[in-house]
């Protein structure tokens, strides 16, 4: 399959962690910040594959990890004070537990929650029944984020009176400057996300370059795709060079999809954002605009906050800062397993805690 063959062949990998090796001479800590990362490099075993002095951290790139006890918890007494309403969500939310159950737990118990597999999704079982309230529990980063403006866009387009979306969209930039001022784990470079570039551009991080001397590379997600962003970082940290690479360089360009992005302002501008694990970080979220306010099911329906409480012994906070790896966890695979996760991180599909429970368990 073109793109996608040529970058996983097996000769080319072992070349390349052969160069990695070559150069490589000092002890350095690497963050990729994207969950979509920390699989493929499970999946085909490249932290094994790394010379000991290169510590790979994951880092909080995964939207479904992200999202606050807080907000869980909301969306739920939402869903249980409100059975008149459809609640459509992405797949990975329905597991993850809040303090006293989980959107699928309030499915079984006779809420209409329903799962939806982009944002059209929602906007169809809008349009089958006009009658009947429809919210969006919207979560994702830049990724996700223009899908779901232009859905609202088209509601708007249509007429459509019965459509709202609660906005939990995450900014990655504001994060990535939360954790390096956070000053609690020393990361010499990052890998960053393919997908989020692709929209936002490779400029977007310019400032861990100049104000932190931190540099990036932009790598895709095939395997070659991620050794060979390992290895540019790697020698930029060892000629002493603090730039912003990009490896990814047959989607993601410097400036990004400026479409996507007007599309996205148009909708959203920046707000504070409660991340779990790391707290509030100014500017990290995308609330919606004034002038789309009827489609703002926080103003709609009043939406009140709900209780911050991560779950009892949970490192999931400690994991998406990169402080732990979940084997530290004293939970992790004993009390939370994929089929009875305590921490949205064995939940999700791009979780730290459920790569390293699929993957490296089995090694």
């Amino acid at each position: 399959m073109k793109y996608v063959d040529e970058f996983r062949k097996r000769e080319e990998a072992q070349g390349l962690l052969r160069k990695i090796r070559e150069i490589s001479r000092r002890e350095v800590s690497i963050m990729e910040i994207c969950g979509t990362h920390t699989h493929s490099i499970s999946k085909y075993g490249v932290r094994e594959a790394l010379p000991p002095n290169i510590r790979l951290i994951s880092g909080p790139g995964c939207p479904v990890c992200v999202t606050s006890a807080a907000d869980v918890n909301r969306l739920l007494d939402f869903s249980r004070s409100r059975r008149d309403v459809v609640i459509a969500t992405f797949g990975d939310m329905m597991k993850v537990p809040g303090s006293s159950s989980s959107l699928q737990e309030e499915k079984a118990r006779g809420g209409d929650i329903r799962v939806v597999y982009s944002p059209l999704g929602a906007l169809d079982i809008a349009r089958e029944d006009t009658g009947r309230e429809v919210v969006l529990f919207a979560v994702g980063f830049e990724t996700t984020v223009p899908t779901v403006a232009a859905t609202m866009l088209a509601a708007r387009e249509e007429g459509l009176k019965n459509f709202s979306v609660l906005s939990l969209h995450k900014l990655t930039p504001p994060a990535m400057r939360a954790l390096m001022d956070t000053g609690e784990i020393d990361i010499d470079g990052f890998i960053c996300p393919g997908h989020v570039t692709a929209i936002i551009g490779a400029g977007a991080y310019g400032f861990l370059a100049t104000e932190y001397g931190s540099p990036c590379v932009v790598a895709g997600f095939e395997p070659i795709d991620a050794i060979m962003g390992i290895y540019m970082l790697v020698r930029q940290l060892e000629e002493g060079r603090k730039d912003i690479e990009i490896e990814y360089d047959r989607v993601v360009t410097w400036d990004g999809n400026l479409k996507a992005q007007e599309v996205m302002r148009s909708v959203f501008e920046p707000a504070d954002s409660l991340w779990r694990g790391i707290g509030n970080i100014p500017g990290s979220g995308l609330r919606i605009r004034d002038e789309f306010a009827d489609m703002d099911a926080e103003k709609r329906f009043s939406i009140p906050p709900g209780e911050d409480a991560e779950p009892r012994g949970c490192k999931c906070g400690s994991v998406l800062k990169g402080l732990i790896t979940p084997d530290a966890c004293p939970l992790f695979a004993k009390a939370c397993t994929p089929e009875f996760p305590i921490g949205p991180c064995m939940v999700s599909s791009e979780g730290t805690c459920a790569a390293f429970f699929k993957y490296r368990r089995a090694a």
